[in-house]
């Protein structure tokens, strides 16, 4: 994908991204080890969203919905906090990162998005009844084994950005 479209395309958002970076879908490393964090229920949606397990698309057919589009998008917000204990700075910013990526999910309407953590679209999951809007619904990039830590690493982004800090990230499949 074009650059300049991209570096146009963050300008008219109303929350600024942080950094990002396009790469082969063939680079994204999956690990599905973190499918066993998604079990302990450390975020509190497992077995209680669309997009969390056990109730999302399994491991593989995530993996190879990733992989069959040419390139993904990887971007980042930044956002400040007091201490590393300051769990309402990292709601905040969540939600600031969680409003972005639903932005970008709205315009570019049949390209399959992956948030930071469960999908934000409903303030609580219809799940186990049936998602109320599955066209808006934003993936987990956790849930799809995405290790962002190495995805980092090989797109050039900073997975920590510095004391006072919380780093959130998204990916956009793209085919052109």
């Amino acid at each position: 994908m074009e650059k300049n479209f991209i570096k146009d395309f963050f300008l008219n958002l109303k929350i600024p991204v942080h950094e990002w970076a396009v790469l082969p879908s063939s680079k994204i490393p999956f690990s599905p080890s973190l499918l066993d964090y998604c079990k302990t229920n450390a975020c509190g949606n497992y077995n209680k969203s669309w997009v969390c397990p056990p109730a999302c698309e399994s491991f593989e057919k995530q993996r190879e919905k990733i992989l069959s589009y040419r390139e993904v998008l990887v971007f980042s917000t930044l956002h400040k906090i007091e201490d590393s204990f300051d769990y309402e700075g990292m709601t905040k910013g969540r939600k600031k990162h969680t409003f972005l990526t639903s932005e970008i999910k709205e315009k570019l309407t049949d390209t399959p998005v992956f948030g930071a953590a469960s999908c934000p679209i409903c303030s609580v999951c219809n799940y186990p009844s049936p998602c109320l809007y599955p066209e808006k619904r934003i993936e987990s990039v956790e849930a799809a084994g995405v290790d962002v830590t190495k995805l980092c690493k090989i797109s050039g982004l900073k997975y920590n950005n510095g004391q006072g800090t919380v780093t959130f990230f998204s990916l956009v499949l793209l085919n052109n």
